[in-house]
């Protein structure tokens, strides 16, 4: 299927990742990435069109109050194959019931990062829908039925989602890419004009910082971002705006780091609970009902 056309300077950058693999830039790489990245208050950036979702192509966004956590189903329409994103065990039901309704096969269940705030629904729904696998990265110190690394591929039907290792806010988070339909999937990595806190739980801003702008900040900036959480109900961004408008992420290193060392955050309400949960994915205290 053919792609709508993107900016030169878009595909450049897109060819120049897909290359490598989203791997750590090379000394011959980087000269071009460096050239053609449109930097925040560039004088002739703007914003791109959007990449329309192909037909076969299915995207819901969800969502849980309580932990203000968003979760995704996406799917293939012609083989019915679907996975799902970030989910939350106490809408577990919710999410098993739309599945069925809308006559999907859940095949996986992928997890951004082992949460701190709320519990995964990665094994209830395992339970609920027989046939699922939880997905997780390799490095988040959590249970799943398959581990992931930067590089490896999730593909349901036709689609596939690429992976990228962009730890920071915990040593396990993922960013899942899918190109074709132009979005980008970054749990608390990267937040609508925020980013996950990096206080505790192996938390590291400048791994974050970096991560953000070597491998989600150069994809082509009319992709969408979705984020794992958003606390004034905003649904998504986009690279570009993130680029501009991030009030943490447009600083440079050294005050991006001084800003995330004075946040002053509280000690997360459930992370005591979620965090003994998630590292057996979920497979803990799950209701009987």
């Amino acid at each position: 299927m053919k792609l709508p056309s993107l900016s030169l300077l878009s595909a450049v950058r897109r060819g120049v990742l897909q290359s490598n693999k989203f791997v750590t830039l090379n000394p011959t790489t980087a000269p071009l990435l460096n050239k053609y990245r449109l930097h925040h208050c560039s004088a002739d950036s703007k914003m791109l069109p959007r990449i329309s979702f192909s037909n076969d192509f299915f995207f819901r966004q969800l969502f849980d109050t309580e932990s203000s956590t968003y979760t995704y189903l996406l799917a293939d329409l012609n083989t019915h194959e679907a996975v799902i994103i970030d989910p939350v065990l106490e809408q577990a039901k919710r999410d098993a019931k739309l599945v069925e309704d809308l006559g999907l096969t859940l095949k996986y269940a992928l997890n951004t990062h082992m949460h701190a705030d709320h519990i995964t629904g990665s094994g209830w729904l395992k339970k609920l829908l027989p046939g699922c696998q939880s997905v997780i990265s390799g490095n988040s110190g959590a249970k799943a039925d398959k581990h992931i690394q930067e590089g490896d591929t999730v593909t349901f039907g036709r689609h596939t989602i690429n992976t990228l290792a962009t730890p920071g806010h915990t040593n396990g988070c993922m960013t899942f890419v899918v190109h074709e339909q132009g979005c980008v999937f970054t749990g608390d990595t990267l937040l609508i004009r925020g980013c996950g806190r990096t206080d505790f739980q192996e938390g590291n801003s400048k791994s974050l910082y970096e991560n953000v702008h070597e491998k989600i900040f150069t994809l082509p900036e009319n992709f969408r971002i979705y984020p794992a959480h958003d606390y004034k109900g905003q649904l998504e961004s986009s690279v570009w705006e993130e680029k501009q408008y991030n009030p943490r992420l447009t600083k440079n290193l050294e005050e991006f780091i001084q800003i995330m060392d004075n946040l002053n955050l509280p000690y997360p309400r459930k992370i005591d609970a979620s965090l003994p949960a998630n590292r057996e994915c979920g497979l803990y205290d799950i209701p009987k009902e």
